[in-house]
């Protein structure tokens, strides 16, 4: 596919990066020509320097014939400018665009339609991580949760640790402990090294396990591998920023939540817009602070703010300071790889919003992707096509789809029902089939696999 990236920040980079190593033709804009070099010197990708709402500028990408443009510089305006010069000048089929400001979103109906602002697909960051930190803290213990099939199936990822039932014991045991649920673990990630898992396999303690059931189980499976940690209740938020401002708002009415923001101006702004969240002002990085605020007393601490360096050096302290759970937003990949015990979730932007971008850009009727360990695996949820003459998966059990080496299915929704993948599970037109990729590079073996008209009869 040809496809135009407006912005090499974190996400046009590493969005290129994805793309570019699945076979697409990319190119992305910017005004920083040193970014843009740095990108070209290590993708096969093409690169134009100058504004990208400018019709030159997209003419000068390719804009004439590409199929797709994704707009995510920094500016909301220029993104959605650049999808209105695209429609007008090109007739760009597809048009994607990351709109971060809340009044914006707010209208998002009035405002995006072809008679208006013709951007087809709108990426909201700020809603994307709340509802990822959100998760996480309504499912205590938990390290990731992605929702499939409209949040009826869930693949969860959790640390073994000693003393869980089935930790010490072969996979095949969880249906002795648990005859009335049924799950999957899709993958074991043990000392970083993945592990497909088999009936035989034999689950230790600090394995990250990933397994997948309907969302009411989620909770009785975790148990399995970890004692559970007790429902959470106090909830501090370090940044009174869009993200911090947008998860105190979701979690008020069910939580006890306090926001710690630096900016008396933004506070004062805070308070009138939440209801029943306290809003502090002054920094988190004040142990005086953190200690007068019952920091120990806190089950969840939340850094929020848009700087990396802060926002690890407050987790840290807090952690010390007794914080039972600490989630940290970093943007920087090199951090994310850096960070120890003392920060027991590390929150990727771009991982969250990419993830989000690719569910358009993939091949295939794909409904959903995450991308998972920062970037290097991948679950995703493929709608089953065609019928027995034009497909490799329609019409025929699990264990007589070849799936590529390292592709797992986790669970297949047919309707309203979530059936978790046996060997003998006859697939569907039309079901929702939930993959785990431990190697992402298998994308396109999975796309081929599922493509209507290269079936085994046609």
């Amino acid at each position: 596919m040809k496809i135009i990236i407006l912005g090499a920040g974190q996400v046009g980079g590493t969005l290129a990066e994805h793309l570019a190593n699945e076979k697409n033709d990319i190119t992305i804009v910017d005004t920083d020509s040193d970014r843009l070099r740095a990108l070209k010197d290590s993708l096969d990708i093409g690169t134009v320097t100058g504004s990208a709402s400018h019709p030159d500028t997209l003419r000068e990408a390719g804009a004439k014939d590409t199929e797709m443009l994704i707009a995510v510089t920094n500016s909301d305006e220029i993104n959605m400018m650049a999808c209105q010069v695209a429609h007008t000048f090109f007739r760009t089929p597809q048009k994607i665009s990351r709109v971060r400001s809340q009044a914006y979103l707010n209208h998002q109906e009035q405002l995006f339609s072809p008679e208006n602002i013709p951007v087809d697909v709108i990426i909201g960051p700020e809603q994307l991580i709340t509802s990822a930190i959100k998760q996480l803290i309504v499912n205590p213990g938990a390290l990731q949760v992605l929702d499939f099939a409209e949040g009826r199936v869930q693949l969860v990822a959790v640390r073994a640790v000693h003393g869980g039932p089935i930790v010490g014991k072969e996979l095949s045991t969880i249906r002795e402990h648990m005859p009335k649920v049924d799950t999957r673990v899709a993958a074991i990630f043990r000392q970083n090294r993945a592990i497909i898992p088999k009936g035989d396999t034999v689950v230790e303690a600090d394995d990250e396990v990933f397994f997948i059931a309907a969302s009411q189980h989620i909770r009785q499976v975790t148990s399995e591998l970890r004692r559970v940690d007790k429902p959470y209740k106090r909830i501090m938020i370090a940044g009174g920023g869009n993200i911090g401002a947008r998860l105190a708002q979701s979690l008020e009415t069910d939580f006890s939540v306090r926001v710690i923001e630096f900016s008396r101006d933004r506070c004062r702004m805070l308070s009138e817009q939440l209801k029943h969240t306290l809003v502090i002002v002054g920094s988190a990085a004040e142990p005086a602070l953190l200690a007068e605020e019952n920091i120990e007393r806190t089950d969840v601490f939340c850094a929020l703010t848009n700087n990396d360096e802060s926002n690890i050096m407050m987790s840290m302290l807090a952690k010390r300071m007794g914080a039972k759970k600490v989630i940290t937003l970093i943007t920087n990949p090199a951090y994310a790889e850096l960070v120890g015990d003392e920060i027991d979730i590390a929150i990727s932007p771009q991982e969250i919003t990419i993830g989000s971008l690719l569910t358009y850009v993939r091949k295939g009727d794909i409904s959903a992707v995450h991308a998972l360990r920062r970037g290097a695996a991948e679950a995703i949820e493929l709608v089953a096509r065609g019928d027995a003459y034009s497909s490799k998966v329609v019409g025929r059990r699990i264990e007589e789809i070849p799936l590529p080496d390292s592709v797992t299915i986790g669970a297949i929704v047919r309707g309203e029902q979530v059936l978790i993948a046996h060997h003998d599970l006859l697939v569907e037109t039309d079901d929702h089939v939930i993959l785990f990729l431990v190697d992402k590079n298998k994308i396109n073996a999975v796309e081929k696999l599922f493509a209507v008209g290269f079936g085994f009869f046609s």
